[in-house]
């Protein structure tokens, strides 16, 4: 298990960005009504728009954005031609003793070992591979979804500020509080939509697709052993979906 230092790194130039920005007067730019209502108005809207299992689903698998996926797709490739050359030489049946620890090549090599037909395992594959994005398609919709609803939120507080100050035009001291509510409000909302909620919707966009194409390696490997494809043509057919620098990186 590896730490995504991507996400890291993102996360804490936005901090310092924010930080930076704001300088040395911190407390100007702090109104907790202003969190209040940006992030009080995400949360409520999140509950509105999905089930609390779906949710706590999505809470679950956060930790995915701070993890880089566990097997890199050329490291597939290789432990499917070393099973291609050993079930060419002694048989399908003889990886029924080969350590896998990817549970989808693990999966594909027991319905392999157990004879079921190609055609079939692609199906059955093919369905698992489909409900996974179902699962990550909701989650990613979430996020996605949270980030309309930053700025949104911040308008709500602006617009708030914006009655509060109106309605006390006559008392000059409670005009500053009520444009910084209004305006901070804006700023948190954009802060948080742009910052954090749309770049991890996108990151778990990018895992899923990770998976879909170990899913795809796993389908056309495992067949090509059961067709007792040559191993040679078979890793010249799978690398493919390899660029040639992460090739080279991982030789």
């Amino acid at each position: 298990m590896k730490l995504d230092i991507s996400t890291v790194i993102g996360l804490l130039v936005a901090c310092l960005i924010v930080l930076g920005l704001i300088g040395h007067k911190i407390s100007l730019f702090w109104s907790f009504h202003a969190v209040i209502v940006v992030i009080g108005g995400l949360i409520s809207s999140t509950f509105v728009k999905f089930n609390i299992s779906d949710i706590m689903n999505t809470v679950a698998i956060l930790s995915k954005i701070f993890i880089t996926p566990k097997d890199h797709p050329k490291e597939i490739v290789d432990q499917i031609i070393n099973c291609a050359n050993l079930a060419r030489k002694d048989g399908i049946l003889a990886l029924e003793k080969v350590q896998i620890h990817n549970p989808i090549l693990k999966t594909a090599i027991t319905y392999c070992v157990d004879g079921v037909d190609p055609v079939l395992l692609r199906a059955m594959m093919s369905k698992e591979m489909e409900f996974m994005q179902i699962r990550h398609h909701t989650g990613v919709v979430m996020f996605e979804s949270m980030g309309e609803a930053g700025p949104a939120m911040g308008m709500v507080g602006t617009l708030i500020g914006m009655v509060e100050l109106l309605a006390n035009l006559s008392n000059p001291d409670a005009i500053g509080p009520a444009m910084a509510t209004a305006l901070l409000a804006t700023m948190y909302g954009a802060i948080v939509a742009n910052m954090l909620v749309i770049p991890i919707g996108i990151k778990l966009h990018h895992y899923s697709t990770h998976e879909c194409v170990i899913y795809e390696l796993v389908m056309d490997g495992v067949q090509g052993i059961q067709r007792g494809v040559n191993p040679r043509i078979l890793e010249n057919s799978l690398i493919t979906a390899i660029s040639r620098n992460q090739r080279d990186k991982t030789a």
